[in-house]
């Protein structure tokens, strides 16, 4: 078996990842950090929860120089908030073993802590685009000892329409400088972001790019309006971690508040939240502390949790496209987890015609919230029932 020493890894390196229990590479960071402490440009395929991170993080640390204050020596840049506290949070400790300062700039954030932070001298900064920007144009942060540049989640910055900020700082970066770029796709864009600002990137792609159905267990369940809450906390009790999908903020909120009253720890999370609430949100969900995260599809971009057991489809997904993105946050770090779609008496035909798309041969199966066999998901397979009847 590859060990993080076997790539070329720096013992201190080495030691800290095996403090954290992290012992062995996942394949993307078994591709990609050979080359990239070689200085290379690197192209890295992979989608969220492939161990990304640290295939970029740990070459960044490993070359990264002391920086002045306000000039940075290397920049990450992300697509949400949320992803810019992950990323940095998981680089802080590494950084640390070596007196390399990590720090995120954000928007919806205090703009003097993170300059207080810059003038003191951070050597690797994760940004979003638009913060970035800001940064730049009150000259608090300045670009010209950049030598490292990692753009991640660079298919999730295009269709959320930050490409024209990602290369407004790209072209406001002087000198020569190694580009990382990760992304779950590298068409369109992506390969446009590639051919402009990379030179001859090693290509590296990571099989099962995309979330497939075989990954899950799934489960489509008829619920009754009145009886729909508890069915879901009868769901998430038996759970470690839940994720429950809605459409609407209002619902996120409503629902997360009729949990609770059903006992179950739970917390909403969408684009109306104070960005302190939802960061104290994902950090209780990823430490265990909270049981349920009720997310809108947007919100959801930002939530990178692995071991969440149970994706709910409280609202039924708006397409088979939404279904999988939703779902695949129970498929990560090569877990596979249960999916479960609510479904009302007005909705089957929605749902019947999008399991057909995604060649999912399940019934939908009545159930009330007291029904036993909502305690192991797993072990109940509907199509079993539905065979032996």
């Amino acid at each position: 078996m590859t060990s993080f020493a076997d790539l070329g890894v720096s013992p201190d390196f080495v030691a800290a990842l095996a403090a954290k229990g992290i012992d062995a590479p996942f394949p993307i960071q078994e591709l990609t950090i050979p080359d990239a402490l070689a200085g290379r440009d690197v192209c890295g395929k992979a989608k969220t929860g492939s161990g990304k991170t640290l295939a970029f993080g740990l070459p960044v640390l490993e070359r990264v120089k002391s920086a002045e204050p306000r000039r940075p020596r290397a920049i990450i840049l992300v697509p949400t908030r949320e992803l810019a506290v992950q990323v940095r949070d998981e680089l802080v400790a590494l950084g640390s073993t070596r007196d390399v300062t990590v720090g995120a700039v954000y928007g919806g954030a205090s703009m003097d802590t993170q300059v207080k932070q810059l003038v003191k001298g951070v050597e690797l900064v994760v940004a979003t685009p638009g913060r970035m920007i800001d940064l730049i144009e009150r000259k608090e942060i300045f670009l010209d000892d950049i030598t490292q540049v990692v753009l991640d989640e660079a298919d999730r910055m295009a269709d959320m329409g930050f490409l024209p900020q990602v290369e407004w700082i790209l072209r406001h970066i002087p000198g020569s400088h190694q580009t990382l770029l990760f992304s779950a796709t590298l068409d369109g864009v992506v390969d446009t972001l590639i051919k402009r600002y990379q030179t001859d990137p090693a290509m590296h792609e990571v099989e099962s790019t995309t979330v497939t159905v075989e990954e899950m267990h799934h489960r489509f369940l008829h619920v009754h309006d009145m009886d729909k809450v508890k069915v879901a906390a009868a769901i998430a009790r038996s759970s470690n971690r839940a994720i429950v999908f809605v459409r609407t903020k209002r619902a996120a909120d409503r629902v997360a508040s009729d949990l609770r009253r059903e006992d179950v720890e739970a917390a909403s999370i969408h684009g109306d939240l104070r960005q302190s609430h939802r960061e104290k949100a994902l950090a209780d969900f990823g430490a265990g502390k909270l049981r349920v995260l009720v997310a809108t599809d947007v919100a959801a971009r930002g939530i990178h949790v692995d071991d969440v057991d149970v994706v709910i489809h409280y609202d039924p997904p708006e397409d088979a496209k939404a279904y999988l993105h939703r779902s695949g946050r129970t498929a990560r770090a090569g877990e596979s987890g249960v999916v479960v779609t609510l479904a009302l008496w007005n909705e089957e035909l929605e749902i019947k015609r999008m399991q057909k798309r995604l060649k999912i041969d399940q019934p939908i199966v009545e159930v009330f919230s007291n029904d036993p066999r909502l305690t192991d998901l797993v072990a109940w397979n509907p199509a079993d029932d539905a065979a032996a009847g």
